[in-house]
């Protein structure tokens, strides 16, 4: 990144042991892990299902599998799909991918045919890398888009196989059946010339925005984030143990559990998904240092009724993203387990992280400041041209070393968020005078209500404030008077109750009158991401599902009623 012109203000803040500026070696991600495995072999890099692997381990595992994939036919600058929830073999497969020189296509596992279809066919994928489990997503669409490759993990406790008609498929392959097979180990390794600057992850994005982008991300990118990240938490080298819960899948899971482990000799404790009990369990058995994760995780561990039975005093600091951490969860996850818990923000276009609060002196409800080799500003949010002094509102804009090429076969949508080396985020934010940052709120969530724009997280944090309050997210629900009414949705921790009229009055004198809700609708749960994002975009489908059934219904009402009064 070129060096900034003037010294921004954050720079104060940087914690002791922390550098304004990095080196990034211009190496890959199979070399920043020859190298960590080089200097701690022993070391363990994967604790899954009650086994450990070590980092010597681990590396001979990636060749074997490396191997099969050059006999296969996989050739550099192939895209395969990795479809599959965490597993030590998940992080295996991601790095024989890459050290054949192909590229790994981040895939959510949530995904449906469909959806599984178009993202397949929009890399160009020739192979895909899942579970038997999933086949059933998988299969129908092998032919229609040429599927070389169909690689499974966790055979040995499936046995549907054949009903699906891959038993005899060329293109099947048992990932268990290959990392067993040490005659691999007198096959001679593949000789690959990978840039730094080549591709390396195609991170799929969009499920919180409608159509996904397949963000093109290179081993630079990637290598400089887990660096970024790394310098942050001032950790320590090889001793780090890292609860990796989020889904791999997801950028911010591949950069601060996988990629800052792999880099550090830390180890990976892998979970396949987050369930509170398990989750406490492992962190009770495992004692992780590092817990990245997002708010709705942390509010399950400091809601859990057992966590005083729990040993969780291990974890020595956290960083929050993907979505606002509430100032209420922060400090009451800090009281009961003594760790900082910080939030973080980032976006899979920067790889993620961009900016991070200073662990030890973080400033909640602020994402922090930027990262080293990390420029930010804000922007006017008519032009985008006009640089906004501090204390007011635009549009956050970055530039960095993490910072993605481009988006995938898009280039229209590449240049309207990447224009003169900035990335354009979409997201509304002012910075201080310190340089910390504060998220307002997305452009595309931003309400507008009888003229006044209103900013979810602004009625959120007050919501998070009241005690019976677990969960809360707002939206703009489409109305005839305001254009758009403000309404609450609300998951009340358990045992719990509370009134409609109650949660209002506990808005008053808290916020303006035209920010407080109109509505407030009580749920179970929340729609939400693989990550834990409330997926504000499926409430207003919703709302607006109810709406056009009661026109419908009106339409339908006054047709009987013309008719009855005709006749």
């Amino acid at each position: 990144m070129r060096k900034a012109t003037a010294e921004r203000p954050w720079f104060k803040f940087y914690e002791p042991g922390v550098r304004i500026k990095l080196e990034i070696p211009e190496i890959t991600l199979v070399e920043m892990l020859k190298r960590t495995e080089r200097k701690f072999s022993d070391n363990p890099a994967l604790i899954f299902a009650g086994k450990t692997t070590t980092y010597r381990e681990m590396n001979i595992l990636i060749e074997r599998m490396a191997k099969v994939f050059i006999q296969r036919g996989v050739q550099k600058g192939d895209r395969i799909s990795i479809f599959m929830p965490n597993s030590a073999n998940w992080v295996i497969s991601f790095f024989a991918i890459l050290r054949v020189g192909a590229v790994a296509v981040q895939t959510n596992t949530l995904y449906v045919e469909d959806e599984l279809k178009a993202l397949l066919k929009d890399s160009g994928a020739i192979g895909i890398v899942s579970i038997p489990q999933l086949l059933p997503r998988i299969a129908p669409i092998q032919e229609l888009l040429g599927l070389k490759l169909i690689a499974l993990d966790w055979l040995s406790a499936f046995s549907g196989l054949n009903g699906m008609g891959l038993a005899d498929n060329p293109v099947f392959m048992d990932i268990e059946e290959t990392l067993a097979d040490a005659s691999l180990d007198q096959v001679e390794s593949p000789s690959i010339d990978t840039r730094s600057d080549e591709l390396a992850v195609l991170q799929y994005t969009g499920g919180t925005t409608g159509t996904a982008k397949g963000v093109m991300l290179t081993h630079r990118n990637l290598v400089a984030n887990a660096m970024q990240a790394w310098e942050w938490i001032v950790g320590r080298e090889g001793e780090e143990r890292v609860l990796t819960v989020l889904p791999l899948f997801h950028i911010y899971a591949l950069t601060a559990c996988m990629n800052l482990a792999m880099l550090s000799g830390g180890a990976m404790i892998i979970l396949p998904k987050f369930e509170i009990d398990a989750v406490l369990q492992h962190i009770n058995d495992y004692a992780p240092t590092f817990f990245p994760g997002a708010p709705t995780m942390y509010v399950a561990v400091i809601n859990h009724p057992q966590i005083a039975e729990y040993k969780v005093s291990s974890i020595r600091c956290c960083l929050s993203g993907s979505a606002p951490l509430p100032k209420e969860v922060a400090i009451r996850f800090g009281e009961l387990t003594g760790g900082r818990l910080v939030e973080a923000y980032g976006l899979s276009e920067s790889s993620p992280a961009s900016h991070l609060n200073p662990i030890f002196h973080a400033r909640v409800g602020s994402i922090g400041i930027p990262a080293p080799n990390t420029d930010a500003k804000i922007m006017d949010l008519e032009t985008g041209e006009r640089e906004l002094p501090p204390g007011e509102i635009g549009e956050l804009v970055l530039k960095g070393d993490q910072v993605m090429l481009a988006y995938w076969q898009k280039p229209e949508e590449t240049g309207a968020v990447l224009r003169d080396g900035w990335l354009y985020t979409g997201d509304i934010a002012h910075m201080d005078e310190d340089g910390f940052f504060y998220i307002v709120d997305r452009k595309k969530d931003m309400i507008i209500s009888g003229g006044y724009n209103v900013y979810p997280r602004d009625i959120e944090e007050v919501l998070y404030t009241h005690p019976a309050v677990r969960e809360a997210v707002c939206a703009g629900i489409p109305d005839a008077y305001w254009g758009e009414m403000v309404k609450a949705y609300i998951v009340l921790k358990d045992g719990m109750s509370v009134t409609n009229d109650e949660i209002l009055a506990h808005c008053q004198g808290k916020l303006a009158a035209f920010k407080i809700p109109k509505i407030v609708e009580f749920r179970e749960g929340l729609p939400k991401t693989a990550v834990g994002k409330v997926l504000r975009r499926i409430l207003v489908e919703e709302e607006r599902e109810k709406s056009r059934k009661q026109e419908k219904a009106r339409r339908v009402l006054g047709d009987s009623q013309e008719e009855v009064a005709v006749s």
